[in-house]
């Protein structure tokens, strides 16, 4: 008995191993088209953007490579349906899991394997793929800013405060703040130093506050030191209260160079978060991110459960097709209202915690529902 115990428990773990390469084996197939696809497609894109600006067929292809992982790590939940459709599929053709049933194993049984590796996988994205993904896309839009837009607005925050900068005819100014409003338009205790177009420091100005306003800055209990005086200090001078220092930003240019929360590996994103607060600045959108990527195991294992729901079936009970369509709405729907709660959530219209974790969850427990209705009727 105890040998017969042994054999059964050596034949569930080998079909498990089975199940498990198969189902790895597919996903990334599918992965590795949907990148080839995407690749040629943004290719297309990059050339017609860099037409005009000297770059070549090599440029465009250096960009897509950077870019493309991004566009792979939203579709993921997407790629997972398609894999798990296409393995569940293929096993009904070739009656293995006719052959699994007859060995004694049910159908919730089998799932268990499949599930984990989607657990998984999710696990390798959020601890892996996502600071990978951030460390490309930060290096397409490096490269792309050198080939399009070199003289852009930058804006970080750091322990230190906030730091901008803006550029013109009379050079580079690096602006550093204590703090701001929330969309950094009104800045405190601000620093501006102004560099030449030798690259020299020119000028360092200090200024109780700084609202932008078009076309310039309005200073309120400003100091002016001229750094190529011999004595800036003798040289110093106070400003009146709302001087206008010429600026290029605008108020979209400061929230466009905050860039998007996926650009922020998510090992960071706590301390991130941390100074976008300390800051002044609200810091919602990467909050949500932030949750939504911690959910993202659950939300591919419930990827899983819905295409075994609808098309874990002999192929001889007929209408594959239908069921295959009915499979892939419901992981569309599953994607879109995904997306639906985040931007919810990103608009304060329902809690963080709410828009992150009731898709997949929701999604999960109707899956798994009708996984159970189908296997014990």
């Amino acid at each position: 008995a105890a040998a017969a115990g042994c054999r059964c428990g050596g034949t569930g773990m080998t079909l498990s191993l089975y199940i498990a390469r198969r189902f790895l084996m597919t996903v990334g197939m599918v992965f590795l088209i949907f990148f080839g696809i995407l690749l040629l497609v943004d290719m297309i894109e990059q050339m017609r953007r860099l037409s005009g600006t000297g770059a070549g067929l090599a440029d465009a292809f250096r960009l897509s490579v950077l870019n493309v992982p991004d566009t792979l790590y939203r579709i993921l939940p997407l790629i997972m349906i398609m894999g798990s459709i296409a393995l569940f599929l293929a096993l009904a053709r070739s009656s293995e899991l006719v052959v699994v049933r007859a060995a004694g194993r049910s159908g919730l049984r089998f799932l268990v394997t499949p599930v984990l590796a989607a657990l998984a996988i999710g696990l390798f994205a959020v601890g892996v793929l996502n600071p990978l993904v951030a460390a490309t896309q930060k290096a397409y839009e490096d490269l792309r800013a050198s080939h399009l837009s070199p003289g852009d607005s930058v804006l970080s925050v750091a322990d230190t405060g906030l730091w901008l900068r803006q550029g013109g005819d009379y050079g580079q100014t690096v602006i550093q703040a204590g703090r701001a409003n929330l969309d950094g338009t009104e800045l405190y205790a601000v620093t501006f130093l102004t560099f030449g177009p030798d690259g020299m420091p020119a000028t360092r100005i200090e200024a109780a506050t700084a609202r932008l306003t078009p076309g310039a800055w309005m200073l309120d209990g400003a100091k002016m030191w001229d750094l190529t005086a011999p004595n800036p200090e003798l040289a110093a001078a106070h400003w009146p209260d709302n001087t206008r220092l010429a600026s290029d930003l605008t108020p979209e240019r400061i929230r466009d160079s905050f860039g998007t929360p996926n650009a922020v590996p998510i090992w960071q994103l706590p301390g991130y978060i941390e100074g976008l607060e300390r800051a002044g600045f609200t810091a919602r959108s990467y909050q949500l991110w932030f949750q939504m990527e911690l959910a993202q195991p659950l939300l591919l294992a419930a990827m899983v459960l819905i295409a075994a729901g609808f098309t874990m079936r002999h192929t001889r009970m007929g209408k594959t097709g239908t069921m295959v369509l009915y499979a892939l709405l419901a992981g569309f729907g599953v994607f879109f209202l995904r997306n639906f709660a985040q931007a919810l959530g990103d608009s304060g219209q329902i809690p963080v915690l709410l828009a992150a974790w009731s898709p997949p969850l929701a999604a999960a427990m109707l899956a798994l529902g009708l996984v159970l209705h189908l296997e014990d009727g």
